[in-house]
């Protein structure tokens, strides 16, 4: 069944975050058609480790070298306040920490914020692009600016005849560049006075690294993102998420009759009930879910690990039914809410047994798990579901009671056993 899927925008800020001040920031910005990869593509061989010359990397074309040079050199030239430290370009769109020492201060001596910096890297890369393209203030191929702009011809001359723009990028690593090739003959918006098309969509995602250790998470993915988009194109029917193919044969009515017995009258009423149905994947009255993995461990021994407070005195218990179970073939199944299911969870991942973990919120068309993740669902050891809607959310705010008995219900749902199968076996 097709539905909609929520889709998280580029224009997303950091809510409550005054961005005159110093501060760390984790930037990302998406060149405006991400179909199109002008800026490189991603090369090398997974099983070299990092620091080898044939390790996982961006080989960057011609435009993409030039946002480089304007993403290393130009931000802090005009800004002397602000470094940018860890950066990546990818084939279509760049990371990078941007650290502002202290207020931002424009050359005329005005203050200003960090908006207004992108913006200004932006406009220059647009500038650059342009006159790589030959293109016109209005818009029309006019005499490129180097050979470079001969592709550009060529891409507009196969349009007026009717045949398909050949956007590929030469061995040579030169881009060929689409000036106005977008979605159903639409373009994006204009630059200023130009009809000129940006290189780069409207807006930008930022993070701002507030406890220990985040700012080092931060570098470590903006590190890692070429291996995993190389991990993710060699894997491309296990590492991208999959709508609605995991059936958990559990009715609405169900699920309902479950949430009364187990919640308190202040966690749930039919108000509530209401709100969380709207935010279930939901097909013929049953809920479904998205995964991201290889749900052939679906296929396998299920059994539920849930963590109840009247059996906190059988933890060890329970931790090593499970874990002997697992080591037997079975395939642990988990939201991880509780601190002692997340134990177990992770104990049966470091010994080497495959899980399956339901998450809290659904998956974006854009997904990206850690690293780690990633290369467990490629190797067949860990399968992500869920049967939420995607939601743009901080990580840090709370669910409520209700969506974490709806996760617990769905573990017992997958698995066809009672959450209690380890008291009696």
């Amino acid at each position: 069944m097709s539905e909609q899927h929520e889709t998280h925008r580029m224009g997303r800020r950091c809510q409550k975050k005054n961005y005159r001040l110093p501060g760390a920031y984790h930037i990302t910005i998406n060149v405006a058609e991400r179909e199109w990869q002008p800026l490189g593509q991603v090369v090398g061989n997974l099983d070299k480790p990092d620091g080898d010359a044939d390790a996982p990397r961006v080989e960057l074309t011609n435009i993409g070298k030039m946002v480089e040079e304007e993403l290393t050199k130009s931000i802090t030239a005009h800004y002397p306040m602000i470094e940018v430290q860890d950066y990546v370009v990818m084939p279509e769109h760049l990371h990078f920490i941007a650290v502002v020492h202290h207020d931002i201060i424009s050359r005329n001596g005005r203050e200003t914020h960090l908006g207004q910096v992108i913006a200004g890297f932006k406009k220059g890369c647009n500038r650059r692009y342009w006159e790589m393209a030959g293109m016109t203030a209005n818009g029309q191929q006019g005499k490129p600016a180097d050979a470079r702009g001969e592709d550009a011809q060529r891409i507009a001359t196969q349009k007026r005849q009717g045949k398909p723009a050949d956007a590929s990028i030469p061995q040579e690593g030169t881009p060929s560049l689409r000036h106005a090739v977008y979605p159903h003959g639409q373009r994006p918006p204009s630059t200023g006075t130009t009809n000129r098309p940006p290189l780069f969509a409207y807006g930008y995602v930022d993070v701002m690294p507030l406890q220990p250790g985040q700012l080092d998470t931060q570098r470590r993915y903006i590190y890692n993102n070429p291996r995993s988009r190389l991990m993710r194109t060699r894997h491309p029917h296990v590492l991208h998420p999959q709508r609605g193919g995991i059936d958990t044969a559990l009715k609405l009515p169900a699920l309902k009759g479950y949430l009364q017995r187990e919640c308190g009258s202040s966690q749930f009423d039919e108000e509530r009930w209401k709100k969380l149905q709207t935010k279930l994947h939901i097909a013929n009255d049953f809920v479904i879910c998205d995964s991201y993995g290889n749900p052939e461990l679906l296929n396998r021994k299920l059994l539920p690990v849930v963590c109840h407070r009247k059996d906190k005195h059988l933890f060890a218990q329970q931790k090593q039914r499970c874990l002997s179970a697992a080591a037997e073939g079975a395939v642990l199944v988990s939201a991880r809410i509780a601190k002692g299911e997340q134990e177990i969870i992770d104990t049966a991942i470091q010994q080497g047994f495959p899980v399956i973990t339901i998450e809290d919120n659904g998956l974006p068309d854009l997904y990206h798990p850690s690293e780690r993740r990633i290369e467990l669902c490629a190797t067949n050891k860990l399968l992500i579901v869920t049967p939420w809607r995607y939601i743009y959310r901080h990580t840090h705010e709370p669910i409520s009671v209700a969506e974490c008995k709806t996760m617990n219900c769905i573990v017992q749902a997958l698995c066809r056993t009672k959450d209690s199968w380890w008291k009696t076996q």
